[in-house]
């Protein structure tokens, strides 16, 4: 039971400890802040700024070409809306050309061995 009391009454000198410390750094922050007028510990949060019609503008300018930019990269899908895929006769006939050329090669290798 004592080496309880003994813990209980570290826990509690330490937290002492730690609200002086506490107490501390708010000293040297006021400090700071009295160092420089326009900083202000209590201002920052819940100060509006506003902003000009041709700022918002800038800005929005430079997020749509950044958008451009981004989308200029993509690659469109062959695939339409609902998933099918639709190909054209030319591009049909060019992949049916390229797969009997791949098979005659195939048949080919078989024959020389």
């Amino acid at each position: 039971m004592s080496n309880l009391k003994n813990v209980l009454q570290q826990v509690r000198d330490e937290r002492k400890q730690a609200e002086l410390r506490v107490e501390k750094l708010d000293e040297v922050i006021h400090g700071l802040v009295g160092l420089n007028g326009s900083v202000s510990a209590s201002k920052g949060a819940g100060q509006k700024h506003t902003m000009s019609a041709s700022a918002r503008r800038r800005i929005s300018l430079a997020q749509k070409a950044r958008w451009a930019k981004v989308r200029a990269g993509k690659v469109v899908s062959i695939a339409g809306k609902r998933g099918k895929s639709t190909i054209s006769a030319a591009g049909r006939k060019r992949i049916a050309a390229a797969q009997r050329a791949r098979w005659a090669k195939v048949r080919a290798a078989k024959k020389a061995a």
